[in-house]
């Protein structure tokens, strides 16, 4: 095993350990809170904080040196260059809902990029973990390469974000419109699954906005393991979040960026 291989394997065994917590909460009715202030809504369950403690405690067990950055419980500085950036359930809103298109995000950062991604979804079975240039899915103990489509154009592409009503500013909603209104076919909350669609050659272009590190990171090595490429709208790192956007080919995502660059926020 290479260095990141092995990590990556110890990476599906948090998302083992993660599973544990959120499977007996789903279609539960778990309590929900609101994270956010005033009419907001950000909810957080008991299955978030739980699992993230989970993953945690195993990689201060075995990696005490790594950093880790999750969204529930914050970030603890490590001593090497390596932090585990962690999203225990990306999709809340589909989890309490009960609808199975939520997942566990793992990465592990380098310092430099993100080198090992994982997208586990646990109530179908599912998972999607990017390393070393590749990326593979595994559900029933089978896994499969995954590789993106081969679609160059956005008059061809399965256009997906997770709502419309995420795109807040003017520039965001015309970017909006324009892929919207120029894509084969868009659909809509998929969450961290959308990018997963990509490397597998179901959905095209996910572009988004508003993101996290811990909403965006595991799935960089996943969509570019598959073949596509995940930048900001300015072309650069997609890393930090923000806006971000996701294409089956180089060629689909230099069309996209032409309409999305010059509508992006300067940094």
């Amino acid at each position: 095993m290479t260095t990141h291989a092995s990590f990556a394997a110890f990476a599906e065994t948090l998302a083992d350990a993660a599973r544990e917590k959120t499977l007996p909460h789903f279609r539960k009715n778990v309590a929900v809170q609101n994270k956010a202030a005033g009419a907001e809504f950000d909810p957080v369950t008991l299955a978030d904080q739980e699992s993230e403690l989970a993953i945690r405690k195993l990689i201060n067990e075995h990696h005490p040196d790594h950093g880790i950055l999750g969204e529930e419980h914050g970030f603890e500085k490590g001593t090497s260059d390596y932090t585990w950036v962690l999203d225990p359930i990306d999709g809340t809103r589909a989890f309490i809902s009960g609808i199975p298109l939520w997942g566990t995000l793992i990465a592990l950062h380098n310092g430099e990029m993100p080198v090992v991604g994982v997208m586990d979804q646990p109530y179908i079975g599912e998972r999607f973990v990017g390393v070393d240039d590749t990326a593979y899915f595994s559900r029933a103990g089978e896994r499969t390469q995954l590789k993106t489509r081969p679609c160059e154009s956005l008059k061809d592409a399965i256009f997906s974000t997770t709502a419309p009503e995420l795109f807040y500013s003017a520039a965001e909603k015309e970017a909006f419109s324009m892929l919207h209104g120029s894509a084969r076919l868009t659909r809509f909350g998929c969450d961290c699954y959308a990018y997963c669609l990509v490397a597998a050659g179901g959905i095209d272009l996910v572009a988004e906005v508003g993101l996290k590190p811990y909403d965006i990171q595991a799935l960089i090595p996943i969509v570019t393991g598959a073949g596509g490429v995940i930048t900001d709208w300015q072309g650069g790192p997609a890393d930090d979040g923000g806006q971000v956007v996701a294409a089956a080919t180089p060629a689909l995502h230099a069309e996209v960026l032409s309409i999305l660059k010059p509508l992006a926020a300067s940094h």
